[in-house]
C-alpha cells in the first residue's frame, strides 16, 4: 500500500457535503529519508508597545515573528521547519494585554502561500475551543484555473492579564497525549513500554493493552505528523473503547494485546512541526530505509514481538488528519493475515453512524511502499488501513468513529 501525501494547494471552508466524494491524494514520490537541516524558530516574547505581548514560548508553539500593524491589527508569520514540505501550516502561540482590549490577529505564511486551519483559543493552555465564526476573516485569492484559496486569515480576539492562547488545533504540545496515556496506565491490564529515544531524548512509548499470550497482536499508532490531532482524537476513542469494563472488551483482551504508539514524533509535537521530526524527515516515508530513530524503533519493537513468541500481527492502523474524511486501504486482491478484516470493518462500523457514507480508496499497488501501513502488511502480514479524519470533522463524530471501529473489530475478531 502506498499512504500518499496530499499536495493540495486550495481549501474551502463549506457548511454542506459536498456531492462527489474526495478522490483522495495522488501517487507519492519515494523520497529521500536522511537528516536534512531544519529552521529552529527563535523562542522569544515579542513585546508590540501599548502593554500588548505576543509569544511562541510554548511546547508545540509556532510563531516565527510578529508586528503590529496599527492600533488594531497585529500581524504574525508562521513558517515550516524546513522544504519542501506538505502545506499544513501549524500554529500556536499565547498573547496578553495589561489593560482589556480587542485586536485582529492578522496569520500569514511567507513560504507556504495559503491558511489552511480553523483558528482554536482558549485561556487555560490546555483545552481549546473553535473560534465563533463572526471572529474569522479568511482573505481569498483567485489562482489561474479560477479556483480561490485562503491566502491569510485574520482571527479577532480579547486580550488583558490573564493568557489568551491560540493555535491550528484542539491542543499544543504533548501534555495532552501524556495526561490521555497516564489515565490509560491507571487499568491494571495497561503497560508502557519505552522502545526507544527520539532525535532530542524523548521517549518513544507503546502501551501494550491486554492480558493475552501474544500469539494476536494488534499495532495502533498517531501523530507521525504533528498538526494531525484529530487522527489522535479518533485513536484516543479507539482505544478507550478496547479499555472498556464490558464482556466484549475483556474477552478481547484475554485473546489480543493491542499495541499503541501514540506520539509517534514526540520532537516535532513539542517544537510546533507543520510535518516533519527534527531529522527534517517526514516519517511516513521511512518505513523501509528506517534512517530515523522512530519509525526503527517501532519496527524493531514488532520484529522482536513476533521473533520471540512466534505470534502475528492480525491488524494495523495509523491514523493520521487530512482535508476530508477518508480510508486508505491494501490493494483489495492482497491478503494478509485475516482476509477481508478492512472491508468488513469499515462496512459495519460505518453502518453503526447515520448517514455516514465511508471513503474508502484502495491502493493499486501490488508491492512494498514507504509508509507505515504498507510495513504493516507486507512485512508483517496484519490487515491495516490508514485512518484518516478530516481536518474539520466534528469532534463528536470523530469520537462515534473510533468508538464504533473498535467496537466492530472486538466483535469481528472475538467471533473468529
Amino acid at each position: 500500500m502506498k499512504y500518499l501525501a496530499p499536495i493540495v494547494f486550495f481549501i474551502f471552508f463549506v457548511a454542506c457535503k459536498p456531492t462527489q466524494q474526495w478522490s483522495g491524494q495522488g501517487p507519492i514520490n519515494v523520497v529521500s529519508t536522511e537528516d536534512k537541516p531544519i529552521e529552529t524558530q527563535v523562542y522569544r516574547d515579542f513585546d508590540l508597545g501599548d502593554g500588548f505581548f505576543i509569544s511562541n514560548k510554548m511546547e508545540g508553539g509556532r510563531l516565527n515573528d510578529a508586528k503590529r500593524v496599527n492600533d488594531t491589527l497585529i500581524e504574525v508569520m508562521i513558517l515550516p521547519e524546513n522544504q519542501p514540505i506538505n502545506p499544513s501550516p501549524w500554529y500556536a502561540f499565547k498573547m496578553w494585554s495589561e489593560e482589556e482590549k480587542q485586536l485582529w490577529i492578522r496569520l500569514t505564511y511567507p513560504q507556504n502561500g495559503f491558511h489552511r486551519y480553523y483558528p482554536k483559543i482558549n485561556k487555560r493552555g490546555l483545552y481549546y475551543k473553535k473560534l465563533d465564526s463572526a471572529a474569522f476573516h479568511p482573505h481569498y485569492k483567485t489562482l489561474e484555473d479560477g479556483r480561490r484559496q485562503i491566502e491569510f486569515a485574520e482571527a479577532k480576539v480579547w486580550v488583558g492579564p490573564d493568557t489568551l492562547w491560540i493555535a491550528a488545533q484542539d491542543f499544543a504540545g504533548t501534555a495532552y497525549v501524556e495526561r490521555w496515556k497516564g489515565k490509560i496506565l491507571e487499568n491494571d491490564f495497561v503497560e508502557k513500554i519505552e522502545i526507544g529515544q527520539s532525535k532530542e531524548g524523548r521517549p518513544l512509548e507503546i502501551l501494550k493493552i491486554g492480558e493475552a499470550d501474544d500469539q494476536k497482536m494488534l499495532m495502533a499508532i498517531s501523530l507521525q505528523h504533528p498538526p494531525e490531532i484529530p487522527g489522535f482524537l479518533a485513536l484516543k476513542s479507539f482505544v478507550e473503547t478496547i479499555c472498556e469494563d464490558s464482556p466484549e472488551a475483556r474477552k478481547f483482551r484475554n485473546e489480543f494485546n493491542l499495541y499503541v504508539m501514540p506520539l509517534m514524533n514526540p520532537d516535532g509535537v513539542a517544537r510546533g512541526h507543520w510535518r516533519h521530526n527534527v531529522g527534517g524527515v517526514d516519517t511516513n516515508r521511512d518505513w523501509i530505509n528506517f534512517n530515523q530513530p522512530e519509525p526503527k524503533a517501532l519496527a524493531e519493537f514488532m520484529e522482536s514481538k513476533v521473533r520471540e513468541t512466534g505470534g502475528e500481527f492480525v491488524f494495523a492502523a495509523d491514523f493520521h488528519a487530512t482535508w476530508e474524511d477518508i480510508f486508505y486501504t491494501i490493494n483489495e486482491d492482497l491478503d494478509g493475515n485475516h482476509p477481508g478484516l478492512i472491508p468488513k470493518l469499515i462496512k459495519r462500523s460505518s453502518r453503526k453512524i447515520p448517514g455516514y457514507d465511508p471513503n474508502i480508496r484502495p491502493s493499486e499497488g501490488m508491492e512494498r511502499g514507504v509508509t507505515s501501513s504498507s510495513y504493516f502488511f507486507f512485512v508483517h502480514g496484519a490487515e491495516a488501513m490508514t485512518f484518516e479524519v478530516g481536518d474539520n470533522t466534528p469532534r463528536r463524530l470523530i469520537r462515534q468513529k473510533g468508538e464504533t471501529t473498535a467496537r466492530e473489530l472486538m466483535r469481528i475478531l472475538n467471533r473468529k
